[in-house]
C-alpha cells in the first residue's frame, strides 16, 4: 500500500456513496441550516443517528445548542437544495420549501425521512466532530427516493 496526502484521501473518500441530509432549525425567527453527507444510523435502542461536521463550521455552533433540530433526508428532487444548503455564503434556503415545527425544528418539504432530534453527544475526531443525535419523532415517505452523493456529484439510485 502506498502513502497518500490529503488530496488523495479526499479523492478516495469521494468514491464512497452516501446519503445527504439537511440539518435545520429556526434561530430567533431565522431558518439556519446545513447539508451533510456523513449521516449514519447508529442505534435502535435508544434511537440514535449521527453525522460528522467540520470543526471550522460557522453554522454548527448556531445549531448545536438548540433543543430541537430537524433532519431531512434529501430526495432526488433536492440536488439544487443540497448545493444551496452546503454553500458558504448567501441564502441557504433560496428556492427551498420548508416546514417549521413548534420547538424550532425545520424540515425540507418532499423528503423521504424527517427526524426531529436533539444533540446527545459530540465526539472529537480529527478535523471533524462526530455528532450523535437522539430521534424524538420520525416521519417516512416510502414513495420518495433519496439522493446520493458520490464522486463529488449528486446522483439518483437506480434499482437493478
Amino acid at each position: 500500500m502506498s502513502t497518500f496526502d490529503s488530496t488523495a484521501l479526499r479523492h478516495a473518500f469521494a468514491h464512497i456513496p452516501s446519503g445527504v441530509v439537511a440539518i435545520c432549525a429556526e434561530v430567533h425567527g431565522e431558518r439556519v441550516g446545513m447539508a451533510a453527507s456523513t449521516f449514519v444510523p447508529v442505534s435502535l435502542d435508544p434511537p440514535l443517528v449521527a453525522f460528522c461536521v467540520q470543526r471550522t463550521s460557522g453554522t454548527w455552533p448556531r445549531l448545536s445548542a438548540l433543543p430541537r433540530l430537524g433532519i431531512s433526508v434529501l430526495s432526488e428532487q433536492h440536488d439544487g437544495a443540497a448545493k444551496v444548503l452546503a454553500a458558504k455564503n448567501g441564502d441557504r434556503f433560496a428556492g427551498i420549501e420548508t416546514e417549521i415545527r413548534d420547538g424550532g425544528a425545520v424540515f425540507v418539504a418532499g423528503t423521504s425521512v424527517r427526524m426531529e432530534v436533539t444533540v446527545e453527544q459530540e465526539i472529537p475526531a480529527g478535523d471533524h466532530d462526530i455528532v450523535v443525535l437522539r430521534i424524538n419523532e420520525m416521519l417516512t415517505d416510502a414513495e420518495v427516493e433519496p439522493i446520493v452523493f458520490h464522486r463529488s456529484s449528486f446522483r439518483r439510485l437506480i434499482a437493478s
